[in-house]
Protein backbone atom coordinates (compact mmCIF):
# COMPACT_ATOMS: atom_id res chain seq x y z
CA UNK A 1 0.00 0.00 0.00
CA UNK A 2 2.89 2.34 0.67
CA UNK A 3 4.98 1.28 -2.31
CA UNK A 4 7.50 -0.15 0.13
CA UNK A 5 6.44 -3.73 0.61
CA UNK A 6 4.26 -6.50 -0.78
CA UNK A 7 3.47 -9.78 0.90
CA UNK A 8 3.87 -13.28 -0.53
CA UNK A 9 2.52 -16.06 1.69
CA UNK A 10 2.92 -14.05 4.85
CA UNK A 11 6.44 -12.78 4.13
CA UNK A 12 7.24 -9.18 3.27
CA UNK A 13 9.19 -8.33 0.14
CA UNK A 14 10.51 -4.77 -0.03
CA UNK A 15 10.17 -2.96 -3.33
CA UNK A 16 10.62 0.46 -4.91
CA UNK A 17 9.35 2.19 -8.01
CA UNK A 18 12.17 2.98 -10.41
CA UNK A 19 11.71 3.93 -14.04
CA UNK A 20 7.95 3.34 -13.71
CA UNK A 21 8.36 -0.35 -12.78
CA UNK A 22 8.72 -2.33 -9.58
CA UNK A 23 12.17 -3.34 -8.37
CA UNK A 24 12.24 -6.00 -5.63
CA UNK A 25 14.76 -6.70 -2.88
CA UNK A 26 16.73 -9.77 -3.94
CA UNK A 27 17.57 -10.90 -0.39
CA UNK A 28 13.87 -10.73 0.50
CA UNK A 29 13.02 -12.91 -2.49
CA UNK A 30 15.73 -15.39 -1.49
CA UNK A 31 14.35 -15.47 2.05
CA UNK A 32 10.93 -16.40 0.66
CA UNK A 33 12.19 -19.09 -1.73
CA UNK A 34 14.83 -20.77 0.44
CA UNK A 35 15.24 -21.92 4.00
CA UNK A 36 18.48 -19.99 4.36
CA UNK A 37 19.15 -18.45 7.76
CA UNK A 38 21.30 -15.82 6.03
CA UNK A 39 19.79 -14.70 2.70
CA UNK A 40 22.56 -12.14 2.17
CA UNK A 41 25.23 -14.84 2.38
CA UNK A 42 23.13 -17.09 0.12
CA UNK A 43 22.96 -14.31 -2.49
CA UNK A 44 26.72 -13.67 -2.26
CA UNK A 45 27.57 -17.37 -2.73
CA UNK A 46 24.97 -17.80 -5.49
CA UNK A 47 26.60 -15.05 -7.55
CA UNK A 48 29.97 -16.77 -7.23
CA UNK A 49 28.49 -20.19 -8.11
CA UNK A 50 26.64 -18.92 -11.19
CA UNK A 51 29.71 -17.07 -12.42
CA UNK A 52 31.86 -20.20 -11.97
CA UNK A 53 29.38 -22.67 -13.48
CA UNK A 54 27.72 -20.57 -16.17
CA UNK A 55 30.15 -17.73 -16.72
CA UNK A 56 27.41 -15.13 -16.25
CA UNK A 57 27.14 -12.24 -13.81
CA UNK A 58 23.85 -12.09 -11.91
CA UNK A 59 24.83 -8.59 -10.78
CA UNK A 60 24.12 -7.32 -14.30
CA UNK A 61 20.41 -7.82 -13.56
CA UNK A 62 20.62 -5.71 -10.38
CA UNK A 63 20.49 -2.10 -9.35
CA UNK A 64 21.15 -0.76 -5.89
CA UNK A 65 18.18 1.20 -4.53
CA UNK A 66 17.62 2.61 -1.05
CA UNK A 67 15.15 0.46 0.89
CA UNK A 68 14.08 0.73 4.50
CA UNK A 69 15.67 -1.82 6.83
CA UNK A 70 14.44 -3.28 10.13
CA UNK A 71 16.09 -0.40 12.03
CA UNK A 72 13.94 2.13 10.16
CA UNK A 73 16.89 3.51 8.17
CA UNK A 74 17.36 3.26 4.41
CA UNK A 75 20.30 1.40 2.90
CA UNK A 76 21.51 0.64 -0.62
CA UNK A 77 20.04 -2.77 -1.40
CA UNK A 78 20.46 -5.10 -4.40
CA UNK A 79 17.18 -5.01 -6.34
CA UNK A 80 15.94 -6.43 -9.63
CA UNK A 81 12.89 -5.80 -11.77
CA UNK A 82 10.45 -8.55 -12.73
CA UNK A 83 12.59 -9.77 -15.64
CA UNK A 84 15.75 -9.78 -13.52
CA UNK A 85 14.05 -11.62 -10.64
CA UNK A 86 12.87 -14.32 -13.07
CA UNK A 87 16.48 -14.81 -14.19
CA UNK A 88 17.74 -14.98 -10.60
CA UNK A 89 15.02 -17.46 -9.61
CA UNK A 90 16.27 -19.83 -12.32
CA UNK A 91 19.43 -20.24 -10.24
CA UNK A 92 17.53 -21.04 -7.04
CA UNK A 93 16.72 -24.77 -6.76
CA UNK A 94 13.45 -24.43 -4.88
CA UNK A 95 9.97 -25.99 -5.29
CA UNK A 96 8.59 -22.66 -4.05
CA UNK A 97 9.76 -20.92 -7.23
CA UNK A 98 6.82 -21.66 -9.55
CA UNK A 99 4.05 -20.16 -7.36
CA UNK A 100 6.30 -17.17 -6.75
CA UNK A 101 6.86 -16.68 -10.48
CA UNK A 102 3.11 -16.64 -11.08
CA UNK A 103 2.62 -14.19 -8.20
CA UNK A 104 5.43 -11.94 -9.43
CA UNK A 105 4.04 -11.92 -12.97
CA UNK A 106 0.65 -10.87 -11.57
CA UNK A 107 2.23 -8.01 -9.56
CA UNK A 108 4.12 -6.85 -12.64
CA UNK A 109 1.00 -7.04 -14.81
CA UNK A 110 -1.01 -5.04 -12.28
CA UNK A 111 1.65 -2.32 -12.34
CA UNK A 112 1.40 -2.11 -16.15
CA UNK A 113 -2.39 -1.80 -15.81
CA UNK A 114 -1.98 0.99 -13.23
CA UNK A 115 0.34 2.95 -15.54
CA UNK A 116 -2.28 2.73 -18.30
CA UNK A 117 -5.17 3.49 -15.91
CA UNK A 118 -4.04 5.14 -12.61
CA UNK A 119 -7.56 4.78 -11.20
CA UNK A 120 -6.97 1.02 -10.92
CA UNK A 121 -4.12 1.63 -8.50
CA UNK A 122 -6.40 3.81 -6.37
CA UNK A 123 -9.11 1.14 -6.36
CA UNK A 124 -6.62 -1.56 -5.33
CA UNK A 125 -5.30 0.62 -2.52
CA UNK A 126 -8.82 1.24 -1.24
CA UNK A 127 -9.56 -2.49 -1.39
CA UNK A 128 -6.40 -3.31 0.59
CA UNK A 129 -7.28 -0.82 3.32
CA UNK A 130 -10.84 -2.17 3.43
CA UNK A 131 -9.56 -5.76 3.73
CA UNK A 132 -7.44 -4.67 6.71
CA UNK A 133 -10.53 -3.42 8.52
CA UNK A 134 -10.22 0.36 8.11
CA UNK A 135 -13.47 2.33 8.09
CA UNK A 136 -14.73 3.99 4.91
CA UNK A 137 -14.37 7.41 6.55
CA UNK A 138 -10.72 6.74 7.46
CA UNK A 139 -9.98 5.38 3.97
CA UNK A 140 -11.43 8.52 2.39
CA UNK A 141 -9.12 10.72 4.48
CA UNK A 142 -6.12 8.50 3.78
CA UNK A 143 -6.73 8.57 0.03
CA UNK A 144 -7.17 12.35 0.08
CA UNK A 145 -3.92 12.58 2.03
CA UNK A 146 -2.15 10.54 -0.65
CA UNK A 147 -3.37 12.94 -3.34
CA UNK A 148 -2.25 16.00 -1.34
CA UNK A 149 1.15 14.39 -0.71
CA UNK A 150 1.61 13.67 -4.43
CA UNK A 151 0.73 17.26 -5.28
CA UNK A 152 3.35 18.46 -2.80
CA UNK A 153 6.12 16.16 -4.05
CA UNK A 154 5.34 17.15 -7.64
CA UNK A 155 5.66 20.78 -6.57
CA UNK A 156 9.02 20.08 -4.92
CA UNK A 157 10.25 18.35 -8.05
CA UNK A 158 9.22 21.33 -10.18
CA UNK A 159 11.03 23.62 -7.73
CA UNK A 160 14.39 21.87 -8.02
CA UNK A 161 14.18 19.59 -5.00
CA UNK A 162 15.54 16.33 -6.33
CA UNK A 163 17.30 14.08 -3.82
CA UNK A 164 15.29 11.58 -1.72
CA UNK A 165 17.14 12.78 1.39
CA UNK A 166 15.90 16.33 0.76
CA UNK A 167 12.30 15.08 0.51
CA UNK A 168 12.81 13.25 3.80
CA UNK A 169 14.13 16.39 5.53
CA UNK A 170 11.31 18.58 4.18
CA UNK A 171 8.71 16.05 5.31
CA UNK A 172 10.26 15.98 8.78
CA UNK A 173 10.21 19.80 8.95
CA UNK A 174 6.47 19.87 8.17
CA UNK A 175 5.73 17.14 10.72
CA UNK A 176 7.86 18.75 13.42
CA UNK A 177 6.11 22.10 12.97
CA UNK A 178 2.66 20.48 12.75
CA UNK A 179 2.92 17.95 15.58
CA UNK A 180 5.92 19.00 17.63
CA UNK A 181 7.54 15.66 16.87
CA UNK A 182 9.44 14.20 13.90
CA UNK A 183 8.01 11.23 11.94
CA UNK A 184 10.51 8.86 13.61
CA UNK A 185 9.48 10.16 17.04
CA UNK A 186 5.82 9.85 16.07
CA UNK A 187 6.40 6.20 15.09
CA UNK A 188 7.98 5.50 18.47
CA UNK A 189 4.96 6.96 20.25
CA UNK A 190 2.76 4.57 18.27
CA UNK A 191 5.06 1.59 18.84
CA UNK A 192 5.77 1.12 15.12
CA UNK A 193 8.85 -0.31 13.45
CA UNK A 194 8.87 -0.67 9.68
CA UNK A 195 5.21 0.21 9.23
CA UNK A 196 4.05 3.27 7.32
CA UNK A 197 3.24 5.93 9.93
CA UNK A 198 0.33 7.35 7.94
CA UNK A 199 -1.38 3.96 7.81
CA UNK A 200 -1.59 4.12 11.61
CA UNK A 201 -2.70 7.72 12.06
CA UNK A 202 -6.00 8.69 13.67
CA UNK A 203 -8.51 10.82 11.77
CA UNK A 204 -7.19 14.00 13.41
CA UNK A 205 -3.55 13.12 12.72
CA UNK A 206 -4.41 12.58 9.04
CA UNK A 207 -6.32 15.88 8.90
CA UNK A 208 -3.44 17.91 10.39
CA UNK A 209 -0.93 16.11 8.13
CA UNK A 210 -3.02 17.12 5.12
CA UNK A 211 -3.30 20.70 6.38
CA UNK A 212 0.48 20.96 6.86
CA UNK A 213 1.30 19.56 3.42
CA UNK A 214 -1.41 21.46 1.54
CA UNK A 215 -0.29 24.68 3.27
CA UNK A 216 3.33 23.98 2.31
CA UNK A 217 2.32 23.58 -1.34
CA UNK A 218 0.41 26.87 -1.27
CA UNK A 219 3.25 28.74 0.46
CA UNK A 220 5.92 27.36 -1.89
CA UNK A 221 3.88 28.68 -4.79
CA UNK A 222 3.20 32.04 -3.15
CA UNK A 223 6.88 32.51 -2.25
CA UNK A 224 8.03 31.01 -5.56
CA UNK A 225 10.45 28.88 -3.54
CA UNK A 226 13.28 27.47 -5.66
CA UNK A 227 15.81 24.94 -4.45
CA UNK A 228 16.09 23.06 -1.18
CA UNK A 229 16.84 25.91 1.32
CA UNK A 230 13.86 28.04 0.27
CA UNK A 231 11.53 25.05 0.17
CA UNK A 232 12.74 24.12 3.63
CA UNK A 233 11.58 27.50 4.90
CA UNK A 234 8.25 26.99 3.12
CA UNK A 235 7.93 23.57 4.78
CA UNK A 236 8.39 25.08 8.24
CA UNK A 237 5.81 27.77 7.46
CA UNK A 238 3.33 25.24 6.10
CA UNK A 239 3.76 22.91 9.04
CA UNK A 240 3.34 25.84 11.40
CA UNK A 241 -0.12 26.55 9.95
CA UNK A 242 -1.17 23.04 10.99
CA UNK A 243 0.74 23.36 14.28
CA UNK A 244 -1.20 26.49 15.25
CA UNK A 245 -4.52 24.83 14.49
CA UNK A 246 -3.48 21.71 16.42
CA UNK A 247 -2.49 23.70 19.51
CA UNK A 248 -5.77 25.61 19.39
CA UNK A 249 -7.74 22.36 19.24
CA UNK A 250 -5.70 20.82 22.07
CA UNK A 251 -6.33 23.90 24.21
CA UNK A 252 -10.08 23.67 23.63
CA UNK A 253 -10.38 19.88 24.10
CA UNK A 254 -7.67 19.30 26.68
CA UNK A 255 -6.44 16.32 24.65
CA UNK A 256 -3.27 15.81 22.62
CA UNK A 257 -3.67 15.20 18.91
CA UNK A 258 -0.56 13.00 18.66
CA UNK A 259 -1.81 9.62 19.76
CA UNK A 260 -0.30 6.25 20.63
CA UNK A 261 -3.21 4.58 18.82
CA UNK A 262 -2.28 2.32 15.90
CA UNK A 263 -3.87 -0.24 13.62
CA UNK A 264 -1.59 -3.15 14.44
CA UNK A 265 -3.38 -6.48 14.70
CA UNK A 266 -3.30 -8.35 18.00
CA UNK A 267 -0.73 -10.91 16.71
CA UNK A 268 1.45 -8.03 15.48
CA UNK A 269 1.23 -6.34 18.89
CA UNK A 270 2.24 -9.56 20.67
CA UNK A 271 5.21 -10.07 18.35
CA UNK A 272 6.29 -6.46 18.94
CA UNK A 273 6.15 -6.91 22.70
CA UNK A 274 8.12 -10.18 22.55
CA UNK A 275 10.87 -8.57 20.47
CA UNK A 276 11.23 -5.73 22.95
CA UNK A 277 11.54 -7.95 26.03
Amino acid sequence: MDNKMVVFRGKGIRRALHGNEWWFSIVDVIAVLTDSFNPRDYWYKMKIRVKTEEGSELSTFCRQLKLESADGKKYETDCANTEGIFRIIQSIPSPKAEPFKRWLAKVGYERVQEIEDPELGTKRTRALFKAKGYSDEWIEKRMRGIAIREELTDEWKNRNVERPKEYEILTAEIAKAAFGVTPSGHKKIKGLDRENLRDHMTDLELIFTMLGEASTTAIARADDARGFPKNRRAAVKGGSVAGKARKDLEKKTGKRVVSSENYLTEPERRKRLERRK
